[in-house]
């Protein structure tokens, strides 16, 4: 990308920052479509049919726009190792999402910011954590260990089994939040990084729709236990909303404004979680977690927080 269009890219406007709360709110209540459609549809095979569903809508559009997907590019190890992380986080979204609520799914998944400055600052080279950003970390990374010790207090009632059940779904949504910064990191790092948004976004869709439904396959998911029309709008909601259209949207924005400003609203996604969870499911949550959610969410805005002077190295 020239030098040219990385300066006209310019800090968000109003309607910009309106677009990003909307994004924000969709993906924050992806994790309440997930759960709530469990139950109609197997966890593994419902992440595969998402991907699959908007890999299609995805080839079309870029169809449309005459994108190339498939030139050889020096694309395909990336992408398709891209696609393999991509498979993994929503492997550990679904299944954590038997096991713990969706709000505290949306607490842990989202730390991924702070593993993803983490790993960019390792294994890309000129992206090195600042100060401020390192403080941001260990804030979250405290908020996380409040919110795994807020849920042994919890569970401490309950019997053993359901102590581990929800330690293991909270631990999944850590490792989902892994696997994202790992799929951010391969993409950064590699020729992906010159690669089109489409054709990114494609690689992690298809190649996420072949592990996953194999994996549903093999695990014996492949089935569904009962259609239902709340079912079928949260796939929907998930492929069309989720996966095609706001990612389209997000890479749009990319490529308008800082990506350093817009990083800035993703605290406001666990906090959608959060709401919708209560709201929509009837969650509950307890001051620790409320304020380990605090934390976490704190950490993130520093994490994402733009560079002051004093901290930009020559």
């Amino acid at each position: 990308m020239s030098t040219a269009t990385l300066s006209a890219r310019r800090a968000p406007d109003t309607f910009a920052i309106v677009l990003m709360i909307v994004l924000c709110a969709i993906w924050g209540l992806q994790q309440v479509a997930i759960k709530s459609t469990n139950a109609a549809l197997a966890p593994v095979f419902q992440a595969g049919l998402r991907s699959a569903i908007a890999a299609l809508l995805v080839y079309g559009w870029a169809g449309l726009r005459g994108t190339p997907l498939f030139r050889n590019d020096g694309t395909l190890g990336a992408g398709l190792l891209a696609g393999v992380l991509f498979a993994g986080e929503f492997v550990c979204i679904f299944l954590g999402l038997t096991l713990t609520s969706a709000s505290r799914m949306a607490i842990f998944l989202y730390t991924a910011p702070c593993f993803t400055a983490l790993g960019l600052h390792w294994f890309v080279e000129g992206e090195h954590i600042r100060r401020t950003q390192w403080i941001g970390v260990l804030v979250a990374f405290s908020g996380m260990a409040l919110a795994f010790a807020d849920g042994f207090t919890r569970a401490s009632g309950a019997s053993h089994q359901s102590m581990l059940t929800g330690i293991a779904g909270d631990a999944l949504g850590v490792l989902g939040g892994i696997a994202w910064a790992a799929t951010t990191v391969v993409v950064r790092s590699t020729r992906l990084a010159q690669s089109s948004a489409s054709k990114t976004l494609f690689y992690q869709l298809a190649v996420s729709a072949v592990v996953l439904l194999a994996l549903a396959a093999l695990l014996g998911q492949v089935r569904v236990e009962v259609v239902t029309p709340l079912a079928v709008v949260s796939l929907a909601y998930q492929a069309v909303v989720v996966a095609f259209v706001s990612y389209l949207i997000w890479f749009w924005l990319l490529t308008r404004y800082m990506a350093s400003r817009l990083s800035v609203f993703s605290f406001l996604t666990p906090l959608f979680g959060v709401t919708f969870g209560v709201l929509l499911l009837g969650e509950s949550f307890s001051l620790r977690f409320l304020m380990a959610a605090g934390l976490v969410l704190a950490g993130i805005a520093l994490v994402n927080a733009p560079a002051r002077r004093s901290e930009v190295r020559a």
